[in-house]
């Protein structure tokens, strides 16, 4: 099964890939399913399990679901629309199906929180029904949001796999093992081998203005978070830090001679920036989840600012595409969903994805990279995911803050390790982050029921 660049990182809305964007992909489709047969939809509705009814409010759930049932695409959605529909939807108690039907909609009564129901395929799971004028169920569908804006239905979850799935790649792999001995036997670098992959099911062309696209909008995001200021929407009262921080930053500069981890303000600062636009709603980019939105572009531009040879015109391609190829190890392995294996499969894989992004944009060999990759992991392991009130606030923002800092950390040890050096192989550490994943309490995966959610008083 092939997972790309444009499956790992995609455009859509916060606050969250699984919570949010996966649920309005979700509900368009199913609703779209109706329309296609010609069923007789009179009334929808939704009921939303597990992780995704308890945190579900916090995390723009029931919006999600009620944009989606509108048939809103969350790559293309505007952010900026969002409120005044959400205000007609519910003052007017109608959805405007995609058709430019209208029917009526009680929230109360057609959008069901079940936080007491978990299904066993996987903790983020809603059904949704669609019932004509008589009242009779004309179509019923359970979904799921897997992590990184991905959704399968039972049907596809019940082959452990999408109806949609790649195949036909010149250099399929499914472990860092195989990824290593494609390296060596082909002489091609991890990045070559994602594009040489991705080519299978897009132009060159394509994909590398596919890539820039995707860096565009990270840039985007990263400035919208140092001009907007304002307390983040949640009733958390938490206020945006970043544009302060800008300012104080510009009004008084620093260069690295005077303190030489001045460059670490700015990266924490990019991060952060990402992190309060997502928590608001804003337009991201899953990387590879919306929890973890900040720590790739933060590493990416610290990359561009401070070591990117201006006539090195492939450096972000390579950054880019082997974060893809070990971000679909994870995918591929383990979950990059907090509510499967907590913080750990969202920041953790994210810190992971950037340090080998990171070592590979700066020429590390294939070794290097994969060894960047797994200290990137290593010390995310047990990471839990507790966000208080349901928010993804705290600790989300400053968690992605921390692991920018991981990741360049990372990067710069493996880029000074031989192969002598490297104990520990990121198959390794994906496989303990999965069995971690599976052994941590279900409290501390994105339902608000420990850690930091309940002992930090939310009023």
């Amino acid at each position: 099964m092939h997972f790309g660049v444009f499956d790992l990182f995609k455009i859509g809305v916060g606050p969250s890939s699984s919570h949010t964007v996966g649920p309005m992909k979700a509900a368009r489709i199913f609703v779209e399913r109706c329309l296609a047969d010609g069923a007789s939809v009179a009334r929808l509705k939704t009921e939303l399990y597990g992780s995704l009814a308890l945190t579900g409010l916090g995390h723009g759930t029931d919006t999600a679901v009620l944009l989606g049932l509108e048939g809103s695409d969350p790559a293309k959605i505007n952010p900026d629309t969002i409120p005044d529909r959400l205000a007609r939807i519910r003052s007017e108690k109608t959805l405007k199906l995609a058709n430019g039907q209208q029917i009526a909609f009680e929230e109360k009564a057609d959008l069901d929180f079940r936080g007491d129901v978990r299904l066993p395929f996987h903790s983020n799971a809603l059904k949704f029904f669609a019932y004509d004028q008589h009242g009779d169920v004309v179509r019923e569908e359970i979904w799921y949001s897997i992590g990184g804006g991905f959704v399968i239905d039972e049907h596809e979850a019940g082959r452990n796999s999408a109806a949609d799935v790649k195949e036909g790649e010149p250099f399929p792999f499914n472990s860092a093992a195989e990824l290593l001995e494609i390296g060596e036997r082909e002489g091609l670098s991890i990045h070559r081998i994602m594009l040489a992959n991705e080519r299978t099911f897009l132009p060159e062309d394509t994909i590398r203005a596919g890539i820039e696209g995707l860096w565009r909008a990270m840039e985007d995001c990263i400035d919208r978070g140092l001009t907007e200021d304002g307390v983040l929407p949640g009733g958390l009262g938490v206020k945006r830090r970043a544009p302060k921080m800008h300012r104080d930053i510009l009004a008084n500069p620093v260069s690295p001679e005077q303190d030489p981890l001045a460059p670490m303000d700015w990266i924490n600062l990019w991060a952060m920036a990402v992190n309060e636009e997502n928590a608001a709603g804003g337009r991201v980019v899953t990387a590879p989840t919306n929890g973890a939105a900040g720590i790739i572009p933060a590493v990416a531009r610290y990359f561009d600012k401070y070591h990117r040879d201006p006539d090195d015109e492939e450096a972000l391609q390579r950054f880019f595409l082997t974060a893809a190829a070990i971000g679909s190890l994870y995918k591929k392995n383990a979950s990059i969903s907090g509510a499967e294996a907590g913080c750990q499969g969202e920041v953790g894989v994210a810190c992971s994805m950037a340090a080998a992004a990171l070592a590979a944009a700066m020429g590390a060999n294939n070794h290097q990279i994969e060894d960047a990759a797994e200290i990137g992991m290593e010390h995310n392991l047990g990471l839990t995911c507790d966000p208080v009130g349901g928010l993804v606030q705290i600790p989300c923002i400053e968690r992605n803050a921390i692991g920018a800092i991981k990741a360049i950390d990372a990067a710069r040890l493996a880029l000074r390790a031989t192969s002598a050096d490297m104990k520990v192989s990121l198959d390794q550490v994906i496989e303990t982050m999965r069995q971690t994943g599976e052994d941590m309490q279900e409290k501390y995966k994105e339902t608000s029921k420990g850690g930091l959610a309940v002992n930090v008083v939310y009023c």
